[in-house]
This record gives structure tokens, sequence and C-alpha cells, in this order.
């Protein structure tokens, strides 16, 4: 295996660079589908995309909580030299998100209208709205496997293929949008339509790895185990619903901005979403890419390491935080500018400002996206959970009910910070807790 190299350090940035590049890549996704549905269609129809977020997010959290439970438990075993029992791990995994991505669309499909509904959808939008999540649904298997592979393919000791393998999805995504919005003029199907087929090609370039001879992870003949299952989701869940979270928190705010404001906020919320999501998925990728290291040192037995890696995270997160919030206040007004046309001034106006208070929570969210990752790799999943819910739901819903109550719909806009803070507190209470029952924490 390649998890071990010239030093911790080296390790350490060798899986943290091409993590976050991969996160950046899959942020970008939807960006450019509402790039390219906001020039080539309407701004209505950026709405709709924002709208049909949490469905995709979903489709990333359940790949995400099997691919981190399984490449966990497959990091311990070859940290304790159990190869057989990893190949079993990695084969029950790829099968059980076949599955489960197979329900999903089946369901979507057959609940299109409902599903497009409970997420937000207004007569305006629902047109907009089905399209989209009905487009993607058909390509759920590809949307999960990509994602999964992707986390697992690190796991195996390639991080840097990885990064070339998104990076190339993200290309070829570009160019397709551009094809079926632009040129062929075919709208939010067409968005949605090239997003899917990128990332069905991303999992046959990720299938070239893993039917080759360098991989360690092959598919084998295995006996269905419901107690390996149940570890590998309780290891995972965490990570699903930490990802799942930005959905959770778009569906939660157009909620909101449909009951105290008017429809046309949900674009300023839009821009918004897709700065707060690479900065969120920035600090998981930050999460995700110790995670293989420090659960191979934790199935080896070496806390001095996987402690060392905490650390190293948390600083690294840190300055990553200040220069996010520097960064994304500085290029609010043009970003804004890009999606919001000319002739709607006050939006515009509005929407900088909006993005400006916003931007508070970039500051908070990395200490506990990083502590709840590493929850999850050293194999504390109710501590994980705990973060996970508290930032992805529970502090999210008590602080919209509680600034709208007091200061109406500009409350709104001050409900991610106030979350990400009560967040923090519940952090650092789990945290000292492990550390006084881990003596040899630095």
């Amino acid at each position: 295996m390649k998890l071990e190299g010239k030093s911790l350090k080296h390790d350490f940035f060798r899986f943290i660079i091409p993590s976050l590049i991969a996160q950046w890549v899959y942020a970008l996704y939807t960006m450019i589908d509402g790039l390219f549905v906001a020039r080539g269609v309407s701004e209505l129809a950026l709405s709709a995309v924002n709208i049909a977020m949490p469905f995709v997010t979903l489709l990333f959290s359940v790949a995400l909580m099997f691919a981190v439970g399984s490449s966990t438990v497959i990091a311990i075993l070859l940290g304790q030299k159990e190869e057989t029992r990893a190949n079993e791990v990695f084969t029950q995994n790829i099968l059980t998100v076949i599955l489960v991505s197979v329900l999903i669309t089946a369901l979507v499909l057959w609940k299109s209208d409902t599903i497009a509904l409970f997420l937000g959808a207004t007569e305006l939008t629902l047109g907009y709205v089905r399209t989209y999540i009905t487009t993607i649904a058909c390509f759920s298997v590809f949307f999960i496997c990509s994602y999964s592979l992707e986390v697992l393919i690190k796991t195996d000791g390639y991080p840097m293929l990885a990064t070339i393998i998104v990076t190339a999805g993200a290309v070829l995504n570009c160019i397709l949008d551009y094809l079926f919005v632009m040129v062929f003029h075919k709208g939010i199907w067409g968005a949605a339509f090239a997003t899917g087929l990128s990332q069905l090609i991303v999992v046959l370039l990720y299938l070239t790895h893993f039917c080759s001879k360098r991989t360690h992870m092959k598919l084998v003949r295995f006996t269905p185990s419901l107690s390996l299952a149940w570890r590998t989701v309780k290891i995972g869940l965490s990570s699903g619903i930490t990802e799942f979270s930005a959905g959770i928190v778009i569906f939660l705010f157009n909620h909101a901005i449909l009951t105290y404001l008017d429809e046309e906020f949900i674009v300023s919320y839009t821009i918004v979403t897709y700065v707060s999501t690479i900065i969120v998925m920035s600090m998981a990728g930050i999460a995700q890419g110790i995670q293989p290291l420090v659960s191979y040192y934790y199935g080896k037995g070496t806390p001095d390491k996987y402690h060392r890696l905490l650390k190293y995270a948390l600083c690294f997160g840190a300055v990553f935080s200040v220069a996010a919030f520097v960064i994304s206040r500085g290029i609010a007004s043009p970003l804004v500018g890009v999606f919001i046309s000319s002739k709607m001034q006050e939006l515009r106006k509005a929407s900088v400002s909006i993005f400006y208070t916003f931007s508070y929570s970039f500051l908070l969210c990395g200490f506990n996206i990083i502590i709840g990752g590493f929850f999850t790799a050293v194999e504390r999943p109710k501590s994980a959970m705990a973060i996970s819910l508290g930032r992805g739901f529970v502090f999210v819903a008590l602080s919209l009910l509680l600034l709208t109550a007091l200061f109406g719909g500009n409350g709104i806009w001050w409900a991610a910070a106030v979350a990400e803070g009560l967040c923090m507190l519940l952090t650092g209470v789990l945290f000292l807790h492990y550390r006084k029952t881990r003596a040899n924490l630095p």
C-alpha cells in the first residue's frame, strides 16, 4: 500500500491537496450548471436548480456515507494486514451502492412532482425542478459510484489519480453544458443531462484503475454480512450527514425565504450557496484527506501519528478559513454580476449585502467538519454524528426559527454563522471529552 511515504507531513499534503481539488471540482459541477442555466435559460431556471440542489446533495451524501464507512474499515483492516477481508468489504460496498442507486432512481421517477413540491418548487418553478431531478435521477448510479470510487481510490493509495479523473470530468461537464444549453438550446434538461453524462464517463475512468493489476482492491466472492454493512453505515453516516448538511441547509433556507421574503431572493441565496458549498466541501476535503491515513495508523495502534495528522489538519483548516473569508468578500460583487443581469440592479445590491453577512460562517465551519471527520476515522461514530446533526440540521433550524422571529427576513442571513457558532461549542465539548479519554493526545 502507498499509505506510508517519506514523512507524515509529506503524506498529509500528498492526500490533502488531491482531496481538496476533488472537492472543489465537485462543487464546481453545480456552479457550472447554474451559470449556464442563468445565462442560457433565465434567473427563474437558476432558482429551480437551487431548489433541486438538496436532491443532488443527497446522491453525493449517500455515496460518501458508504465510501467513508467502507474505506475506513478497509484502511483499518490493511493496517492489521487482513487483505482478504478488506477486499470483501470493497466488493460488498460496490454492490450495495448500485442497489441503493437503483432504488433512488425508481422512487424519483415515480414521485417526481411530490418530491419537487417538497423541495420547495412553486407554480413558476415546478416544471424546471421536475425536469432537473428526473434527469439527474436517471444517472443516480453514476453520481453515487463516481463519488464512492473517488474516496476508495485514495484509500488504495492513488490520491493524485483521483484528482486527475475528477478534473477531467469537470472539464467534460463544462464542454457538454455549453453544447447542450448554449448551442443545442436544450434548457435545464440539457444542463442536467450534461452533468449526468460526465459522471458516467468518470465512472468508466475509475474502473480502468480498479480493473488493473496495480489496485489493491479487487472484487471477490463474499458472503453478505449485515454486521459488516451496519459497521460501514455506522462509521460513514456522520460523513454522509456532513455532506448532506449542505442540502438540508439549502432546503431550510429556501423555505424560510419563500415564507419571509420574495421568491427572487432565492437567486441571491443560490449565489451564496455556490461559494458556501465550495468552502464546506473544502473542509470536508481536509477531513476526507486525512481519513485513510488516520484510520490506517489507528488500525496499527500508533496514536501519536494520527493525533499529529489532526493537528496538521486543524492548522491548515484555520488558515484556509481566514483566506476563504477574505477572498469571498473580495469577489462578492463581480460574482453576483456574473449570475444576475445588469437590468436587476436592486437585486444585485441586495445579493452583495447578503453575501457579506453570510460569509462570517466561513470562519467557523472548518473546526466542526475536521473534528467530526477525525472522530469518524477513529471509530467514534456517536461524537461524529452529534456534530453532523448539529451543524447539518438542529442548529440551522434553531437559528432560523429564532432569528426570523426576532428580525424577520433579515435574520435569515445571519442564521448560518449563528448555527456554526453553536455547533463549535458542542464540538469543543466533545473534543475536550476525547482529550480526557486519551491522555497521550498532544
